[in-house]
């Protein structure tokens, strides 16, 4: 695994320079959240296709400020496909990061032949007390937010590097990635979303619950569901090798 900047944008990637014969997996991750949420995935994976997980604005390595629309994070990542000239890219999102993949398919449907959700929904509300929890103590926030994240059978180990991530985001930063997921809404849209699309769901998501995936299941024609046992909200660090395996039958069966 290496990690790079381009053009102020921080990523980790898992071969560099990118194949040009392979097609590339853009992991996007949630809120609050970098790059090396996806470590397992950019991995795990470099053999089969290209993996890189970007930065968001504001994020990791990333420069700049955070955004409070979905709109304007799917259109920093088509900025950053473009800049690092990503083969055949695929977008590969959770819970925020599923909402920008849902906007990129929605936005560029040209560009995207096909893309992975996970933990995520067409519409994600957000609760009034989170943003006070992040406004009047931050270390508290982190620390709830991770339980409440993870399945309680989840090993601790894992759960801690979810924490230790968000514990390096700015407080403000989170706030506007909440914002975003608060306004974002394609409920109306996503049943034009023609490409393929896997939604990945967890049994014990209690921030995006399985229903979320019902609906991208049932309105998304090409869609195709894997629902993992035993795992919480931020199930590919608690279930790696269950998800890998699912975005590679995924890819398999879609020819990618």
């Amino acid at each position: 695994m290496e990690q790079r900047t381009s053009n102020g944008i921080g990523f980790i990637t898992g071969r560099w320079p990118l194949d040009p014969l392979k097609s590339t997996i853009v992991l996007i991750h949630g809120a609050g959240g970098s790059s090396f949420f996806w470590q397992a995935q950019v991995e795990a994976l470099a053999e089969r296709v290209n993996t890189v997980a970007i930065d968001l604005p504001g994020h990791g390595q990333s420069h700049g400020s955070g955004h409070d629309r979905i709109e304007d994070y799917a259109l920093a990542v088509i900025d950053f496909i473009r800049t690092i000239k990503a083969p055949k890219p695929i977008p590969c999102g959770i819970s925020l990061g599923g909402a920008v993949a849902q906007q990129l398919l929605l936005d560029y449907p040209d560009l995207f032949k096909a893309a992975i959700i996970i933990s995520s929904g067409a519409k994600l509300k957000v609760a009034p007390d989170i943003f006070d929890a992040i406004e009047k103590d931050i270390k508290s926030y982190v620390e709830l937010m991770a339980n409440f994240a993870a399945s309680k059978s989840t090993d601790p180990n894992r759960v801690k590097r979810f924490k230790d991530d968000a514990a390096r985001c700015k407080p403000e930063v989170i706030i506007q990635d909440f914002k975003a997921c608060d306004r974002f809404d394609v409920m109306p849209r996503v049943g034009s979303i023609r490409s393929p699309v896997l939604v990945v769901t967890a049994e014990d998501d209690q921030v995006t619950p399985p229903k979320y995936g019902d609906f991208m299941e049932t309105s998304i024609a090409k869609a195709s569901r894997v629902h993992i046992t035993e795992a919480g909200h931020i199930v590919p660090m608690e279930k790696p090798e269950e998800v890998n395996r699912a975005i590679v039958e995924f890819l398999d069966q879609a020819g990618l």
